[in-house]
C-alpha cells in the first residue's frame, strides 16, 4: 500500500459497486450450491443496512425465490426494525416470516436476568423502565472502558450509574439471550428448506469481535465481511436498497432505549472507525489518517491502540471448540 502511505483520504475506501456486487453475487452462488450443497439461503432481516445488502446480493445471486428473510422481533426492539424488514422483503419480492422471540426469551428469563442485574444498582429498576448500556462519552480510543448503565422511569426521569464487572458481565450474559435465540429460528428455516444461513457483519463488526459467539456471529456463509461499513453503504446505492434503510442510523436494537453502535462498542462514527482501522489494516501512519479523519494524532493512535486491545479481547470468539489432539477425517 505505498500510495496509501504516500497520501491518505477517505477516497481510499471508494470501491467498484458494480463490480463488487458482481463478484460477491459470483462468490454466494459457488459457495451456497457447490460447497455447502444447499438450494437456498435463510437471512434475518433487521431493517438494517448490512441485513438489507446481504439479502439483496443473495436474492441476485440465487433468485429471490430461493431466499428466505425472518424478521424476529422482541419486546424491546424498535417498530422500525419490524417495517423496515418487512418492507425490504417486499421490496426484494422474497419469501418472510415474522417470528416474535419475546416468549421464548421470557421462558429463558431473559429479561428477568437483566433486570435484577440492573437493580443491583438502581434498586427502584422496575416494570416499565427501559435501560442501555453505554461508554463514556470520552471512550473515542479507550483501551479500558468502563460501561455504565442508563434507566429511564416511566415518568421520563433519566438516571445513569457505573457498572461494576459482575453487573456489566451479568446484563451482556443475560442480553445474548436474543442473539442466540434469532440464531436458533434461523437454522429450524435452514434446516426445514435446506437452506445456508447467510451471516450479516461488515468489516469492522467482524474484525472488531462486534457480535455475539453462536449467536449473531454463527452462519453458514458471511458474503460482506470484507466490506468496510463505508463499503456496504456503496453497494446499498448501486442495488437500489430503499431510502429510509440507507439514511437509518447504525444501532444495536438490543436494549429498550435508543442504542447507537457508536455509544455502546466503538465509541467513534462508523465513517472514522472505518477510515482507522483501514489505516491500521495497511500500515498508514497515525499521521496521515489523522487530518482525513478529522482527529489529532494522538487519537488515532489510541484508535489504533484500541483495535488491537478489541481483537486480543475478542479473538476467542473466531476460535472454533478447542480439541486435545487432532481428529483425523480421511475421504473428507
Amino acid at each position: 500500500m505505498t500510495n496509501a502511505r504516500l497520501a491518505f483520504s477517505r477516497d481510499a475506501l471508494n470501491i467498484n459497486a458494480a463490480e463488487t456486487a458482481e463478484r460477491i453475487a459470483a462468490s454466494i452462488r459457488e459457495m451456497v450450491t457447490k460447497r455447502l450443497r444447499k438450494k437456498g439461503a435463510v437471512v434475518a432481516l433487521s431493517g438494517g443496512i448490512d441485513s438489507s445488502v446481504t439479502a439483496a446480493l443473495s436474492a441476485g445471486a440465487l433468485g429471490r425465490e430461493r431466499v428466505f428473510g425472518l424478521l424476529l422481533p422482541e419486546a424491546d426492539s424498535s417498530p422500525d426494525s419490524l417495517r423496515l424488514g418487512r418492507e425490504l422483503a417486499e421490496w426484494l419480492g422474497i419469501e418472510y416470516a415474522v417470528e416474535d422471540i419475546t416468549p421464548i426469551l421470557e421462558g429463558a428469563r431473559c429479561y428477568e436476568r437483566r433486570d435484577a442485574a440492573i437493580r443491583s444498582l438502581i434498586p427502584e429498576y422496575g416494570p416499565g423502565w427501559k435501560s442501555k448500556i453505554v461508554l463514556p462519552e470520552s471512550a473515542a480510543g479507550s483501551v479500558y472502558p468502563i460501561f455504565s448503565v442508563v434507566v429511564q422511569s416511566p415518568q421520563g426521569v433519566v438516571r445513569r450509574a457505573r457498572l461494576t464487572v459482575e453487573t456489566y458481565l451479568a446484563i451482556v450474559a443475560a442480553v445474548n439471550f436474543k442473539q442466540r435465540t434469532r440464531k436458533m429460528l434461523e437454522y429450524y428455516y435452514a434446516d426445514r428448506l435446506n437452506y445456508a444461513v447467510a451471516g450479516t457483519p461488515n468489516r469492522l463488526e467482524y474484525d472488531q469481535g462486534f457480535f455475539v459467539k453462536n449467536g449473531d456471529g454463527a452462519a453458514d456463509f458471511k458474503p460482506i465481511a470484507h466490506l468496510y461499513k463505508t463499503q456496504v453503504y456503496a453497494l446499498a446505492r448501486h442495488l437500489g436498497i430503499p431510502a429510509e434503510i440507507q439514511t437509518r442510523p447504525s444501532t444495536t436494537d438490543t436494549y429498550s432505549m435508543p442504542q447507537s453502535q457508536e455509544e455502546f462498542y466503538f465509541a467513534l462514527p462508523n465513517e472514522l472507525m472505518d477510515l482507522c482501522l483501514y489505516g491500521k489494516n495497511n500500515g498508514v501512519e497515525p499521521a496521515l489518517v489523522a487530518p482525513a479523519a478529522g482527529l489529532t494524532v494522538e487519537a488515532v493512535e489510541r484508535v489504533y491502540a484500541m483495535i488491537d486491545s478489541k481483537r486480543r479481547a475478542t479473538r476467542y470468539l473466531h476460535t472454533p471448540a478447542l480439541l486435545v489432539e487432532p481428529v483425523e477425517e480421511p475421504g473428507r
